[in-house]
């Protein structure tokens, strides 16, 4: 899932910065000095890609770019990176071959349909191999993210009003303010446990008053055939869990669950081995040590967070279960992209 509203919008904060960003990238400056991370893996994480108007009643900030932007992006990849597989990765660390200089990998976490209508063209075009983490119990099914399912709740209530887990009611008077409220509650999910989370997950249609259609989620993930075709063409998959909680909000025995039964199930649609994990959420507090080694013990032989990368190929191999990745929002302008995937963005916060 999406960042914080705090992480997705830290170029927006401040106009100076967005010229400054504009005038390094048109210059070259943003890449000054990237000869010293020469020997880095820089990881992209996308989402969806898609555009905002086909997605009034999703959640929107899942949406990493447009298809337009997306081709525009990976064609400064290929000028400026070489794009490797998920092997690539693995046989640096388990076998020491060498990965290129300025290597980069492509991901997309939960498996929304159009990485396959509207991000596997673009790959195709460039000719890309890239890493899809599913959440296996959401491909072929009409169950929604939570997320996908407040942001509906929230688009279609004639409320002005809801609780929050905290137990104080917060209203709205404007659109901007309904959607900002609506971040905010499912921002506040995140920090519940598991059980808890659904609980108030499930109340939310009552709550906001709403009724949500027969199927109405149906077609907003991809199908296990679609998967097997970008399989047969370069599209690596990892699991991204069963259901998507927070690891570190359910027991160890869940999370020995959630991660084996999601590799076990896309190794039987797909008949090869899963050996790769992206957690949830993927920030320091949504993986722990206990959680790390349930990952190891599973067969995995990386895990992705969202903590800032690039990450230099030692800490690949010295780390091979927390490699960072750069996370990608339809609000980044080019240059603000080629902030995010340069050494400047490990000078964040993570």
């Amino acid at each position: 899932m999406y960042l914080s509203g705090q992480n997705e919008n830290s170029f927006q904060r401040s106009s100076i910065t967005k010229r400054l960003i504009t005038f390094a990238y048109n210059t070259g400056l943003i890449r000054l000095g990237r000869q010293f991370w020469a020997r880095s893996l820089t990881v992209l994480n996308y989402h969806r890609i898609d555009y905002l108007e086909n997605n009034p009643d999703n959640f929107q900030p899942n949406i990493s770019a447009t298809p337009a932007e997306f081709d525009r992006q990976m064609s400064y990849i290929s000028r400026w990176f070489n794009v490797v597989s998920l092997q690539d990765v693995t046989n640096w660390i388990l076998k020491n071959k060498p990965l290129p200089r300025y290597a980069a990998l492509i991901t997309f976490d939960d498996g929304y349909l159009d990485n396959y209508t509207n991000a596997f063209p673009v790959l195709k075009k460039y000719n890309f191999p890239a890493v899809i983490y599913l959440t296996s119990g959401h491909i072929e099914s009409n169950r929604p993210f939570y997320w996908d399912l407040v942001a509906y709740c929230f688009a279609h209530t004639k409320k002005d009003s809801i609780l929050f887990p905290d137990g104080i009611e917060r209203s709205w008077d404007s659109i901007d303010g309904k959607n900002q409220i609506s971040k905010q509650w499912i921002e506040s999910m995140k920090i519940l446990e598991e059980n808890q989370k659904q609980n108030w997950i499930s109340r939310i249609p009552e709550q906001l008053n709403v009724v949500i259609p027969d199927n109405y989620f149906k077609n907003l993930m991809m199908n296990w055939d679609q998967v097997r075709e970008m399989s047969a063409a370069n599209i690596d998959f990892g699991a991204h869990t069963v259901t998507h909680p927070i690891l570190t909000r359910i027991s160890p025995e869940q999370v020995r669950t959630e991660i084996s039964d999601s590799k076990k199930r896309i190794e039987q649609e797909l008949n090869k081995p899963v050996i790769s994990l992206a957690y949830p959420n993927g920030m320091k507090a949504d993986f722990n040590d206990t959680v790390i080694n349930l990952a190891k013990e599973t067969g995995f032989t990386t895990a992705f967070t969202l903590l800032n990368g690039p990450t230099t190929l030692n800490e690949v191999k010295e780390m091979p279960y927390t490699i960072r990745r750069s996370f990608i929002s339809h609000k980044h302008s080019l240059p603000q992209f080629s902030t995010l995937i340069s050494p400047i963005n490990r000078l964040r916060s993570s």
